[in-house]
């Protein structure tokens, strides 16, 4: 399975590659149409909407077909989103109709990792996976700001403005989704190429109502585990914190720092680098059965997201922000092991990470909401800085609290 892991870990990367420059494209074509700020942080609402509603289906389905395939399919709906983009459609909707393919992607990439790999390998393989998944997320950053800045928007303007495609591709963001298109169809290249494994979970029946209440009876289930319950805890709260700083920091980055977008874009990436750091650390140094003792770090991450209220110095800014990511990483490798893990043993991959996917997209749409809803009440930036790192470290502490004893059985 060497060969097939590492064209998992390809098509993962160029996947991820270019949800991240997309991210950025539709950040600068929200900002050319002069939408209002909250538009901004709704639009990555609109974007894990799709984890939320299709929690239900997506899981069963990617246990009932051959995973690869299931990779190749959502691959393929984020390639009609794209080309959607480019013909005019809203960004708020487009982005939201690639939401609905990467909601089908992501039980599939993860699901296959405990059909392929032994209990012992999980920590290491997830290691790899969010690795590949942060250099994608560095490079989407550092790519989406190139292609965002004054000289790419020129060159567009002046080679392809002429183009009789959506009355040409003539600025900087379009030409960045038409980027993000050729890195999907690398990626569903790869997915074609990826081993057909046995299929792990023959779905009894194919009504809605059955699968809704499968859903439940699995969502159910993990809550009810301790080990479960923890784990779905935690990467529930990294995503939705994770994804509310990204925005954060643009903002910051903005009033604190007094970068423009392009900068401000490609600061985002230094929590990834962190995360990268993090992610290498915990593969090595936290075995599965001391997933639980990493908790702590994440209440140390909430007091360095506390210390950006006093930064002025982009210098300074670097170096927290690197840390940030590598506080988030130590635990969240473990933590997504772990549940894997677990769900691995209660029931199929697949619905597992489904109901793991429900849960992390519902808290990022919560968080988002609350961040939407903070600009929109006129808070400064430092104060919801202090809120969101307030927010973090009393989370972690409690769930430290309760879970920080557990004892994980093989």
């Amino acid at each position: 399975m060497n060969r097939g892991f590492n064209t998992i870990l390809a098509a993962q990367f160029f996947s991820s590659l270019a949800d991240n420059v997309l991210l950025f494209s539709a950040i600068a074509l929200l900002k050319n149409m002069q939408a209002p700020a909250w538009q901004t942080p709704v639009l990555h609402q609109f974007f894990v909407f799709s984890f939320i509603v299709l929690a239900p289906f997506v899981g069963a389905l990617s246990d009932a077909m051959p995973k690869g395939r299931v990779m190749f399919i959502s691959n393929s709906i984020k390639i009609i989103g794209c080309t959607a983009l480019l013909f005019g459609l809203h960004p708020l909707f487009a982005y939201g109709f690639v939401g609905m393919g990467a909601a089908l992607y992501s039980p599939a990439k993860y699901g296959i990792l405990t059909e392929c790999l032994p209990s012992h390998k999980l920590v290491w393989a997830n290691g790899w996976m969010e690795g590949l998944t942060v250099a994608a997320i560095i490079l989407g950053a550092i790519l989406g700001g190139l292609l965002m800045g004054q000289r790419v928007e020129e060159q567009v303007a002046l080679h392809l403005g002429g183009l009789e495609f959506n009355g040409g591709i003539d600025t900087a963001p379009e030409f960045a989704v038409v980027v993000s298109l050729g890195f999907y169809l690398i990626a569903a290249m790869l997915n074609y190429f990826i081993p057909k494994l046995p299929i792990e979970h023959v779905l009894k029946k194919r009504t809605v109502g059955f699968l809704i209440v499968d859903f439940w009876r699995s969502f159910l289930l993990l809550w009810k585990d301790p080990l479960g319950q923890v784990s779905l805890a935690v990467t529930s709260l990294f995503w939705g914190a994770g994804t509310s700083l990204r925005f954060i920091i643009l903002a910051w980055a903005a009033v604190a720092l007094k970068l423009d977008l392009e900068q401000s874009t490609q600061l985002t990436a230094l929590v990834a680098v962190g995360l990268a750091i993090g992610s290498v650390i915990a593969a090595k140094a936290v075995p599965l059965e001391h997933a639980v003792k990493v908790l702590p770090l994440g209440i140390a991450m909430g007091g360095v997201v506390l210390a950006m209220a006093l930064v002025t110095d982009w210098r300074v800014a670097m170096f927290l922000l690197v840390l940030i990511g590598s506080l988030a990483g130590s635990f969240l490798i473990p933590m997504n092991a772990l549940l894997q893990h677990r769900g691995h043993q209660l029931m199929g991959s697949g619905h597992s990470i489904a109901v793991q996917n429900f849960n992390e997209n519902l808290s990022i749409l919560l968080m988002l909401g609350a961040y939407a809803l903070m600009i929109d009440a006129g808070l400064s930036i430092y104060t919801i800085v202090i809120v969101f790192g307030l927010f973090l470290s009393v989370t972690m502490g409690f769930l430290t609290k309760k879970h920080g004893h557990d004892v994980i059985s093989k």
